[in-house]
């Protein structure tokens, strides 16, 4: 079996093997087992490096001169994308061994972050659309039954049926979207889709992929789905919301720029995928600089630099786009893997406003968070700030954009440092907070890892030869944009210290505005009501086909006239008297007389 088989194969092998034979009382051993077969395929995607070939595996179906055929195309993209999501898949995987030690279903877990594993290889080793949709569906089981782990809350089992619904809605459109492509492209193969600038109907068809995109990378509008999904435990949150699964729609859309030629892209449809990106980044970083959840805060920073990343490919730059993801890949697992080290530490309570101080009883992890805070706001020579500048560059010729990218920066370090400032700096506000210590060395050295990756990962980029040029000159160039991008950065931490350092209480809490970013523009409340207005009217409507027009006309009308007839024959003609059997038989003579007669 070689190598790019055994990729796709060893995470499937491992899940299966625990999901039915380690379950329970061998759950350390379901735990190792997934373990190793993580850091065998991290070991395999990094000796797959520079590799330029399609592996066929099989053909699964032909119809005239359609074929569909199931393989593995390994190129500079898939393989830098196999990099991430093995590399943090392997140190999300060791920090679970500490975090999840207690967990009562501790084989379920691994073995659904295997089942996860091998879906996410297969989106990104998909040779053809409709490969792809199939392990696209799979990541959307997996990340359901990941985000419900704890289903005996009612809080985590809603957020897995709200994740699994708000991506059906995305795939629907997806799905139409493909078969379209198919009609205008003759071919779902990615390296035999091209098609010709001006083609009918590919604004409507790239849109409708989009719509893929909308769901699993979380934009609006459906991108409600992704804060309540941190009800899962925070490793998931690291290895599904910041690194991969909602990192594939960004994947995909640039797949799929690639693979049909940028000049067959209208700009109007471009056009619509860079404004929903920009106001999916704005509208996130305004929610998140008033949540006080310290995974909510993450949750809203993921879905605004997916906003970046998704504006970026709009402005036709995937590969700017695609340059972000690998870095924020990078830091923001590090700062959910941080997020959970102070949760455990603090006996589960995730409240900034009842932590503080913890920069001292955990040097570790808050220096690793320090770190991954610095990367995600761009601070100079930092991975976040090389791939930032990438896409404000894209942007540059677009005043909307640059200008929108620019407060969302500031909007970042402001809502970053307020968590640093609250969380880590002052004096404990909590009991929990006053006792908390530094976490096992199984969950620190992850930390430490990724610090080192978000620190290097732009420079460690050049050895990855991917078609997105992960390089730090794609994003660095000294001039005008470089000095705003810094500016935003020094804007955003003096209005966060100003305002939160050394506070135990919101001082702007109570402004009108600020509700309205911490009850996230009260879209939620918005989504509920429109389903319950909807949902009542159909309601109302399926009651009233049910009582009046089937109950009391179709099925209500058939017993009553068959009743009428029962009782006319039984009351009337089955009488008993002589005189009315003797009229009838009279008048049924006479009928059958005229009958023979006249007919």
């Amino acid at each position: 079996m070689n190598l790019p088989i055994l990729l796709l194969i060893l995470p499937l092998l491992s899940a299966v093997v625990i999901h039915f034979l380690l379950q329970q009382k061998l759950a350390n051993v379901a735990a190792v087992l997934g373990s190793i077969a993580t850091a065998l395929t991290f070991a395999i995607s990094v000796s797959l490096l520079g590799a330029n070939n399609t592996v066929d595996l099989f053909t699964w179906a032909q119809i005239g001169t359609f074929q569909l055929d199931i393989g593995l195309q390994l190129d500079k993209l898939s393989t830098g994308m196999m990099i991430v999501v093995t590399g943090i898949g392997l140190l999300v995987h060791l920090f679970s061994l500490g975090y999840m030690k207690d967990d009562g279903a501790k084989a379920r877990y691994f073995g659904n972050l295997s089942l996860f594993m091998f879906s996410m290889t297969g989106i990104v080793l998909a040779t053809n659309f409709v490969m792809m949709f199939i392990f696209w569906e799979l990541v959307g089981l997996s990340s359901y039954l990941l985000i419900g782990h704890w289903y005996q809350k009612d809080s985590a089992a809603d957020a897995a049926k709200k994740a699994f619904l708000s991506n059906r809605v995305g795939d629907f459109g997806f799905i139409i979207g493909i078969l379209m492509i198919w009609g205008l492209a003759g071919s779902i193969s990615f390296d035999s889709m091209s098609i010709a600038a001006g083609t009918p109907f590919i604004g409507a068809a790239i849109l409708l992929v989009f719509c893929g995109a909308i769901g699993k990378s979380a934009q609006l509008p459906l991108h409600v789905w992704l804060p309540d999904a941190m009800e899962g435990p925070t490793p998931v949150s690291a290895l599904i919301h910041a690194a991969t699964m909602v990192a594939a729609g960004v994947y995909m859309m640039a797949r799929f720029f690639f693979s049909i030629g940028f000049e067959a892209i209208p700009g109007c449809s471009a056009d619509t995928i860079a404004y929903i990106g920009a106001f999916t980044s704005l509208a996130a970083a305004l929610m998140a600089t008033q949540q006080d959840d310290i995974k909510k805060i993450l949750a809203y920073s993921t879905l605004s630099q997916l906003g970046y990343m998704v504006m970026a490919v709009g402005l036709v730059n995937p590969d700017a786009g695609m340059f972000h993801l690998y870095t924020h890949a990078w830091f923001k697992a590090l700062l959910f893997l941080g997020s959970g080290a102070v949760i455990y530490a603090c006996h589960h309570e995730q409240n900034i406003w009842k932590m503080g101080g913890l920069f001292k009883k955990m040097p570790i992890t808050g220096i690793t968070f320090l770190v991954g805070t610095l990367c995600l706001t761009a601070f100079p020579m930092t991975s976040g700030f090389f791939s930032k500048e990438a896409i404000l560059h894209a942007a540059h010729d677009k005043p909307f954009f640059y200008y929108l990218a620019l407060f969302v920066a500031t909007l970042t370090t402001f809502y970053m440092f307020r968590l640093i400032f609250i969380a880590f700096f002052g004096d404990a506000k909590d009991e929990h907070a006053s006792h908390a210590k530094e976490v096992p060395l199984i969950m620190a050295v992850p930390l430490v890892i990724l610090g080192l990756m978000s620190l290097l990962s732009p420079f460690l980029a050049k050895l990855i030869p991917s078609s997105a040029q992960f390089t730090p000159e794609t994003g660095f160039h000294m001039n005008l944009t470089t000095g705003l991008s810094i500016g935003a950065f020094i804007i955003g931490l003096a209005l966060a210290f100003a305002l939160y350092k050394g506070k135990s209480n919101d001082p702007i809490a109570n402004n009108s505005l600020m509700k309205v970013f911490r009850n996230k523009f009260y879209i939620d409340e918005i989504y509920d009501a429109l389903v319950k207005i909807f949902q009542d009217l159909v309601a109302a409507i399926v009651h009233f086909l049910d009582e009046f027009v089937i109950n009391g006309l179709i099925v209500g009308g058939c017993t009553r006239l068959a009743q009428g007839a029962g009782k006319f024959f039984n009351t009337k003609l089955q009488s008993g008297s002589l005189q009315n059997y003797a009229f009838l038989l009279g008048a049924g003579v006479i009928i059958v007389i005229y009958l023979v007669t006249f007919l």
